[in-house]
C-alpha cells in the first residue's frame, strides 16, 4: 500500500492518494454499496484529482533542478551555521543526504526554547528527527548516529524557498542562540 497527500507536492489540500497492490487483502473502512461494485458510494472530486495529478507531474519535471538548488542552500546552512554560532555540530553526511534537510545541534540550548524563539522570528523548524516529531522521547535515529538528541534543530527547506529566506535565517540564528545561552548563564 502507498498513501500520499497532494499538498506535499503542491496539489490541493484534502486530496489523498491510496494505492493498493492487486492481490493485497484490504477492506475499506467506509460503508460499501453493492450498486457501486462494492466501492464506497459517492462522487470523486475530479477537478481536485486532476489538479493533484498536474501538480505531481510539474513537481516531478522540476525536481532535478529544484533539488540541486535546495542542496546548494543546505550546503550554505551547513557551512555557515557552525561559522556563525559557537559550539554547534551539524549532523549527518554532507553528501549522502536529502537535498532539502539539514539538522544541527546547539550545545547549552534546549531544542524547544530554540524552536520557540525561531518561530517568533518567523521560522518554522523542527527538533529531533521526523520519526519522533510527535513524541517527547529522544530521537532513536539521532541516538543511532551518535549525536546529541536534545537541543537540535531540523530545517526542512520547502520548494521555492529563496536565498533571501536562508540569509534571514542565518542572520537571525546567532543572536537567538546567544540570547538563550545568556538567559541560562552560558556565555
Amino acid at each position: 500500500m502507498l498513501t500520499a497527500s497532494a499538498h506535499k507536492w503542491g496539489g490541493p489540500a484534502g486530496v489523498g492518494v491510496l494505492a493498493v497492490r492487486k492481490g493485497t487483502r484490504w477492506r475499506s473502512p467506509y460503508p460499501q454499496d453493492e450498486r457501486e461494485r462494492r466501492r464506497v458510494p459517492g462522487f470523486e472530486n475530479v477537478p481536485a484529482i486532476v489538479a493533484a495529478a498536474a501538480a505531481l507531474r510539474a513537481t516531478a519535471e522540476e525536481s532535478a533542478a529544484e533539488n540541486a538548488r535546495l542542496s546548494a542552500l543546505v550546503d550554505r546552512v551547513r557551512t555557515e551555521v557552525p561559522r556563525l554560532v559557537p559550539d554547534v555540530e551539524v549532523v549527518g553526511d554532507p553528501v549522502l543526504r536529502l537535498p532539502h534537510i539539514v539538522t544541527f545541534s546547539c550545545l547549552y540550548v534546549e531544542g524547544e526554547a530554540l524552536l520557540t524563539e525561531l518561530d517568533r522570528a518567523g521560522f518554522a523548524v523542527s527538533s529531533g528527527s521526523s520519526c519522533t516529531a510527535s513524541t517527547l522521547r529522544p530521537s532513536h535515529v539521532l541516538e543511532a548516529m551518535g549525536v546529541l538528541t536534545h537541543g537540535n534543530v531540523r530545517v526542512s527547506l520547502p520548494r521555492g524557498v529563496s536565498e533571501g529566506d536562508v540569509d534571514r535565517f542565518l542572520a537571525a540564528l546567532p543572536d537567538i542562540v546567544r540570547r538563550i545561552r545568556a538567559s541560562l548563564g552560558v556565555r
